[in-house]
């Protein structure tokens, strides 16, 4: 069985929160607008670490009513080696080993001209009962 799977991430518009922490008054009102968006078959939202605070980015939809202090921006878009683990409990070393394991056998390689993304994928019921939450990890990458 395989970890880690390819995930091509259309160009698109996301909503940006801006570069923050979280408790931060501008991020919480970005997760307080993020939460009111109708749920998915999957998470819409993405994170990333910008060097000075996290950049949370929703995937826009045309209409979407979107307040002014949060930016549209145009999203590149790509493909992504992705992995599954548990939020903040991670062991970066063991899945940076075992992507690039699985890139060097498959025709890929890092593409450190865009950043990682996470996410979270665990619904509030399975948090509920396993009583913590799963992250996609998202690395860039590129044909060899």
């Amino acid at each position: 069985m395989q970890s880690v799977r390819i995930y091509e991430m259309p160009p698109c518009k996301m909503v940006s929160s801006g570069t923050g922490m979280f408790g931060e008054e501008k991020f919480n009102r970005f997760d307080e607008w993020l939460s009111s968006q109708k749920r998915g078959l999957f998470p819409k939202d993405f994170l990333f670490w910008a060097g000075d605070g996290f950049v949370w980015l929703y995937m826009y939809e045309d209409g979407m009513n979107v307040p002014d202090e949060f930016e549209i921006i145009d999203f590149q878009g790509g493909l992504y080696a992705a992995a599954t683990d548990i939020d903040q409990k991670t062991n970066r070393e063991l899945m940076n080993t075992e992507i690039d394991k699985f890139l060097c056998e498959n025709g890929f390689e890092r593409d450190t001209s865009r950043l990682e993304l996470g996410n979270i994928i665990t619904s509030p019921l399975a948090k509920k009962i396993m009583g913590y939450e799963q992250m996609d990890y998202y690395i860039p990458i590129k044909e060899k």
